[in-house]
């Protein structure tokens, strides 16, 4: 997002936007297969997966803006 901050036009500062949302969903998979693979235990699972759909959230909200 810091990156896309700096671009000179609304569609590159969209799409950096649109890639961080991609990393946090691919984030959250690499933490769904930590957990399966038992390098996770549950609470520890469920507080990181609140904090990525948190973090999905509100860059989801912020490009929903960013089309009003």
């Amino acid at each position: 997002m810091a990156e896309g901050s700096s671009k000179s036009t609304y569609n590159h500062f969209k799409k950096c936007l649109e890639d961080s949302l991609g990393s946090a969903f691919e984030w959250e998979t690499q933490l769904i297969v930590a957990y399966n693979e038992e390098y996770l235990d549950q609470v520890k699972f469920d507080k990181l997966e609140d904090k990525i759909l948190q973090l999905q959230k509100m860059i989801g909200a912020f490009i929903d803006k960013l089309d009003d």
